[in-house]
């Protein structure tokens, strides 16, 4: 299996690798004084909230204007190493493939200090679910339109 680096190289622009800073507040470890397990899915909502802002849309608009929700269908993590309090975490996001009535995003988290460290890889598939139905639905056509702007501006 291809190590982050690896896949993060290997990236076409339509992905849009987006990186997210976090700093580990005390509130967050647990007795052990490690990052709380449950923590990381709110590391990678923060990074897969400010990939979608990124591209110009952000998910309150999505939800507000466009009738669009995205429930998370599946949550996996791989845990390598802790997170300790006041650690730097720098969060690399993109998605696995174009988005249908699903979007999937993959994420590597990485403690910073004199060496980046892999601490933690995760993927998370949301679906596009109309707000008026709830049901499945594709995205709408301004989400393809703010993907394909932003492959564009990162091509470059």
């Amino acid at each position: 299996m291809a190590r982050p680096e690896e896949k993060i190289a290997a990236l076409q622009p339509w992905q849009h690798l987006h990186i997210t800073r976090v700093r580990v507040r005390y509130s967050e470890t647990d007795r052990m004084g490690v990052v709380y397990y449950g923590r990381y899915a709110e590391y990678c909502e923060i990074a897969r909230t400010e990939w979608i802002r990124a591209l110009g849309l952000p998910y309150a608009r999505m939800e507000q204007e466009l009738g669009i929700l995205l429930p998370v269908r599946a949550f996996q993590i791989t845990y390598h190493a802790p997170a300790r309090y006041d650690d730097l975490l720098t969060l690399y996001t993109w998605i696995t493939e174009m988005p249908t009535t699903r979007i999937t995003f993959a994420h590597a988290i990485y403690r910073e200090g004199a060496e980046s460290t892999l601490i933690a890889e995760a993927q998370v598939t949301l679906v596009f679910v109309s707000a008026q139905t709830w049901r499945p639905c594709r995205p709408p056509q301004a989400f393809y339109e703010a993907l394909a702007a932003k492959a564009s501006s990162d091509a470059r």
